[in-house]
This record gives C-alpha cells, sequence and structure tokens, in this order.
C-alpha cells in the first residue's frame, strides 16, 4: 500500500515525489517540496531547454520518461501546459499507470479535479493546485512562493492534504469550488496580461523618448501604484485590475513605496500570475 493509502496518522509525512514537466513551475514546486522532506524520484523532461532546467534545477535528479515516473511516486506533479492535461491523464489511465493511493496534483489554472476523473477511478487522490505566481523558472521563484497564494480544489476529505501541500512550499492555500475554477482561470489570465501590456505599452514610450532603462524608472510607480490600489481594496495581496489602470492613468507619479498605509510594508508588490 502506498503512504497515500493510510491514514494520515499512520504516514511518515514523507513521499516519494514525482514530476511530469520540466517548465517554468513543476521543478520550482519540486524544489520546495523537497526542501520540507520529500524525496524527489524522477522528472520527465522532453525538450531541449526543459533537460537543461531540471539539470540546473534538479541536478541529482534523474530524468526519465512519464510512465517510469508516475509507476515509482507517491505524489505526482503534472505541471503540464492545460492543453495537454486531459490527454496525459487519460492516457495514463487507459496504460494501467495510476496507482491506488497515489497522490495526483496538477498546477492548471483553469481545470478542477474533474480532469484527473481517470486517475481518481484507478484509486488515486485528485487535488487542483494552482501558485498564483508568474513563474521564472529560477530559484527565485521559491522566495516568492513564500508570499503567493494557491487556488485549492480537491475532494472534501481530501483538503487537509492539499492544504499541507501548499503550506510545506511556503503558500497559502485558498479554496476555489471546482465550478469557480473557469472564473479563477480567467482572472488570473486578466491580471497576468494586463500586467504585462502596462508595463511594455509605458516602458515602450519612454523609450522613444529616450529614456534610459524605461524598466527601472517605472518600477517605483508601478509598484506603489499597485500597493495604493489594493490598500484601498482592503486585500493587500489581490491585483485590482480596474483601479491599477486608474491608477496609472490618474499618473501618481509621486507615489513611494511606503505611502500606502498600514499594509504597505514599504517593499512595493510583485505582480503575480499563471
Amino acid at each position: 500500500m502506498l503512504p497515500s493509502a493510510r491514514p494520515p496518522s499512520q504516514r511518515s509525512g514523507r513521499l516519494g515525489l514525482g514530476i511530469v514537466g520540466a517548465g517554468r513551475v513543476g521543478p520550482v514546486l519540486g524544489l520546495a517540496l523537497a526542501g520540507a522532506g520529500h524525496a524527489i524520484v524522477g522528472i520527465s523532461a522532453v525538450s531541449e531547454s526543459s533537460r537543461e532546467r531540471a539539470q540546473g534545477m534538479l541536478p541529482y535528479v534523474p530524468i526519465l520518461d512519464v510512465p517510469t515516473v508516475v509507476e515509482r511516486s507517491e505524489l505526482v506533479i503534472l505541471a503540464v501546459p492545460d492543453a495537454e492535461l486531459p490527454t496525459l491523464v487519460a492516457g495514463l489511465a487507459a496504460t494501467g499507470t495510476w496507482q491506488p493511493g497515489q497522490i495526483v496534483l496538477h498546477t492548471a489554472p483553469g481545470f478542477g479535479i474533474d480532469v484527473l476523473a481517470p486517475a481518481a477511478a484507478a484509486g488515486a487522490i485528485p487535488l487542483a493546485v494552482h501558485p498564483a505566481l508568474e513563474f521564472t523558472g529560477t530559484s527565485l521563484d521559491l522566495t516568492r512562493l513564500a508570499e503567493s497564494y494557491f487556488a485549492v480544489t480537491a475532494p472534501a476529505a481530501m483538503l487537509p492534504i492539499a492544504q499541507a501541500l501548499v503550506v510545506e512550499m511556503g503558500g497559502e492555500p485558498v479554496v476555489v469550488a471546482e465550478a469557480d475554477r473557469p472564473a479563477y482561470a480567467e482572472a488570473i489570465a486578466t491580471a497576468t496580461s494586463f500586467s504585462r501590456s502596462i508595463v511594455d505599452q509605458s516602458t515602450g514610450l519612454l523609450h522613444s523618448i529616450g529614456v534610459e532603462n524605461p524598466g527601472s524608472f517605472l518600477s517605483s510607480l508601478i509598484r506603489s501604484a499597485v500597493d495604493n490600489a489594493l490598500t484601498r481594496a482592503g486585500a493587500p495581496t489581490r491585483l485590482g485590475v480596474e483601479e491599477v489602470l486608474d491608477a496609472l492613468k490618474d499618473g501618481q507619479s509621486d507615489a513611494r513605496p511606503g505611502d500606502g498605509g498600514p499594509h504597505d510594508d514599504g517593499r512595493g508588490w510583485f505582480l503575480r500570475g499563471e
């Protein structure tokens, strides 16, 4: 019996962790969980860039094919593009790869646990856990995880497992209902695309008039505008897109980190996304 199939009181708490997908997300989450004591048994990586990332982030972890990673793991992280997830889960079910008691966690924002139904039918424990963070794919993300929220969707009896894994990664779990995952994904996509586009547009304008290092020039302005908008909204860790846009349009160039109110720690805020 896999450790995850045992009652919580009988588990050691340490799991053999397998990572499917060596993009920007999988290796970082694997590293975070390894820091909490879990053992990474393998990672799958297909492209040259993903193999280089896997070797750079997890140099002592073997690169294996997907079925082998799953077969050796008690906890499987599926960190693959959203479009690939349903086919991957169904394909592994068709080959009898999923195991009873195995924890299967995916990181796609737009899916809940329904997409993991083929794995659940084989006795696996389905978890949908999405960190609200725009990953760089480097160790810098480990620090940012500690100030991030994670959207968690799971069967009611299994929510404590998902929440515990998030806490071990340094994040804060927030339960999102299965039916609300599409709206959640839209919110994440809106915040991410808006953040990128407003910065690109603004820095482009400054560059056109000869301002050197426009990104650095706007850094304090954008962070303070976001901090102020979040403070006014009463939720300093959530992005109010329209309020940020209004703040930028108002040209609050005199804003500085630390001016945002009692919740502003003076350090600014890094925009978080998918």
